[in-house]
């Protein structure tokens, strides 16, 4: 009798069991489709449930009258996407059955689609060409803009390359020399980015595989183009990793466990060996810390860069200041394009601002925004507080500073003359205005702009967050995406009341290293990631599994909380943080655990 170890799809449960194997499927050849990650139906409990193969040949248990397998589905994930599912789990503090449906096809498979004929020694063959020789910590720029001779990204087996690139780059051409290498996984943030990239691939000979619709062709072995799930998708032979725009938010999964599309891949690249490229025009701390950084030339990037003008408004009065500052009239006029205007607030919101000096009021280390409570300064996260006075003029009078009025888009209409057109992440189709105004929506929504206005860049910059600061520069990478270089003379215009911020001088030099320097000492003492790790539990069952948290010894496990319904938990590092939290009995009342959360 055969024996095979089946994981339930079901997520409370996360438990295997050993079913049977009939003897028909010996007969009819269903046994020899039986292996790990096949993907079968079983009967638990009364119920048919779907499950995957976990082990085959396990050894039966003595005296137990196992049930045999109710189906054979299909195909499923492979022994290595189980194993890194696995991984993945206690990573990400979570089910793997929420994972191994992540990464199941989404349709039965019962067959890989096609075949992959593979020369030896290589991992396939396309009309690319050959890989240039020769090393560099650089990546030269056509006149174009477009980067070249990109190869040598990809000349070490198991490194990990980080590649800052100016805004503006299509990703192709890194593409185009991972899959030179043989099949490779490419991963971007949006679905219109897969199918730019896939197209392009394709037109040059290459077998592509294009998401989780192209599950079966992926399985038979090809180049995989697709979001964050692509992550998932099956590679008998994976010769190369890339990452596009490794900073987005997109890369990281919004459900829980929220893991993020960047550490899966690393690690599956780092289980076989292949190198790893991460391009970013700004690129997280987190990717630094794991790769080395290349760049292209000092004076391309900055080619590459819109100018930025800042606005500065200090010495504007707060109140009759308004929204907008003195000369954003004549530039919106001067744009003679289309112009994207950015308010990220769709509300009211209020900063503190001296009547005096014109500076806002913030913490000691100029981070986080304070908000006026019971005669007192407190910090929007709670971390400080202090009598009503302005830290750099000494005033004790200081004024609300309107944002995000409702009405921005009718004194905008004023301002320019003309009709202003709004977007927000639920509007539909997009109107003939030449100025849009919306949330950072709108940076999305148009595929291009002669200029980019940010109204209120003080919001950004002292949002209550720990990732502020490369959020905030983020944004700006994306307007200038939309403009374009310096050269087709791309412009974005900052108003802000500190434009001796690292984010906004990152901006203005066109040089990001200025905040990743800021942001590494800062991270470093305070023992935030890249440099600790960090986890957010929330939930109606928060209470009472931090209590079972609170019951663990010799633990450098930190709580904090509860704050915002949740509480936050801090360690060195993640094994501690995560072998607690896997050890620890999880309530019946619903929980949600973020490990490394991007916005706390």
């Amino acid at each position: 009798m055969t024996v095979v170890r089946v994981l339930a799809d079901v997520v409370r449960l996360d438990k295997t069991f050993d079913y049977a194997v009939p003897d028909a499927w010996h007969a009819d050849g269903r046994a020899e489709r039986l292996q790990i990650g096949t993907i079968v139906r079983i009967v638990l409990g009364g119920r048919r449930l779907r499950g995957w193969v976990t082990e085959v040949g396990v050894e039966p248990p003595p005296g137990v009258e196992l049930q045999p397998l109710a189906k054979l589905t299909g195909m499923g994930p492979p022994t290595d996407v189980m194993s890194l599912a696995g991984w993945a789990a206690w990573r990400w503090a979570g089910s793997t059955v929420h994972l191994l449906r992540a990464a199941s096809p989404p349709r039965v498979v019962t067959r890989p689609t096609g075949t992959r004929t593979v020369a030896a020694g290589g991992g396939g063959s396309s009309q690319l060409g050959g890989p240039a020789g020769g090393r560099s910590r650089q990546v030269a720029v056509a006149g174009d803009g477009s980067l070249k001779g990109c190869d040598g990204l990809f000349d070490r087996p198991g490194s990990v390359t980080v590649l800052r690139c100016p805004p503006g780059d299509s990703g192709a051409p890194i593409a185009q020399a991972a899959a030179r290498r043989g099949d490779s996984l490419i991963v971007v943030p949006t679905p219109a980015d897969a199918r730019r990239i896939a197209a392009d691939l394709r037109s040059r000979g290459v077998r592509v595989a294009l998401g989780f619709d192209d599950w079966a062709v992926a399985a038979a072995g090809a180049t995989v183009v697709g979001t964050r799930t692509a992550v998932w998708l099956p590679m008998p032979r994976l010769a190369a990793v890339v990452l596009l725009d490794e900073h987005s938010e997109s890369l990281r999964s919004e459900q829980a466990p929220t893991w993020h599309a960047r550490e899966v891949a690393l690690e599956r690249a780092r289980r076989v060996g292949a190198p790893a490229v991460l391009v970013s025009p700004v690129p997280t701390l987190e990717a630094l810390e794991a790769g080395e950084l290349w760049t292209v030339d000092r004076s391309a990037e900055r080619d590459g860069w819109p100018v930025v003008e800042v606005l500065d408004r200090r010495r504007e009065d707060p109140v009759r200041g308004g929204l907008f500052a003195e000369g954003l009239r004549d530039r919106l006029l001067a744009a003679g394009g289309r112009v994207a205007v950015v308010l990220n607030r769709k509300g009211r919101g209020r900063l503190l601002v001296c009547k005096a000096c014109g500076e806002l009021a913030r913490t000691s280390d100029g981070r986080v925004a304070m908000r006026l409570a019971d005669e007192e300064l407190v910090a929007a996260d709670g971390s400080e507080r202090r009598p009503v006075v302005c830290a750099e003029c000494g005033s004790t009078v200081l004024r609300n500073l309107r944002i995000g009025v409702t009405r921005a888009r009718e004194e905008l209409d004023a301002l320019v003359g003309e009709p202003v057109g709004e977007v927000t992440s639920e509007a539909g189709a997009l109107g003939p205005e030449r100025v849009v105004i919306g949330t950072e929506a709108v940076l999305w929504r148009l595929p291009s702009a002669t200029a980019v206005v940010f109204l209120d860049f003080d919001q950004e910059l002292l949002a209550p967050r720990q990732r502020a600061s490369e959020q905030a520069l983020a944004l700006l990478a994306r307007g200038a995406r939309l403009t374009g270089g310096r050269r087709d003379g791309g412009r974005l215009v900052v108003q802000t009341r500190q434009p001796d911020h690292p984010v906004v001088q990152a901006g203005v030099r066109a040089d990001p290293s200025i905040v990743s320097a800021v942001e590494r000492d800062s991270r470093i003492d305070l023992g935030l990631p890249p440099y600790g790790a960090q986890a957010k539990v929330s939930g109606p069952g928060a209470g009472a599994f931090i209590d079972g948290l609170r019951g663990a010894t010799g633990t450098a496990v930190t709580i904090r909380g509860p704050r915002d319904g949740g509480f936050l938990l801090r360690a060195p590092s993640h094994k501690p943080l995560l072998d607690l939290l896997a050890r620890t009995p999880r309530p019946a009342e619903r929980l949600r655990v973020e490990v490394d959360p991007l916005r706390v």
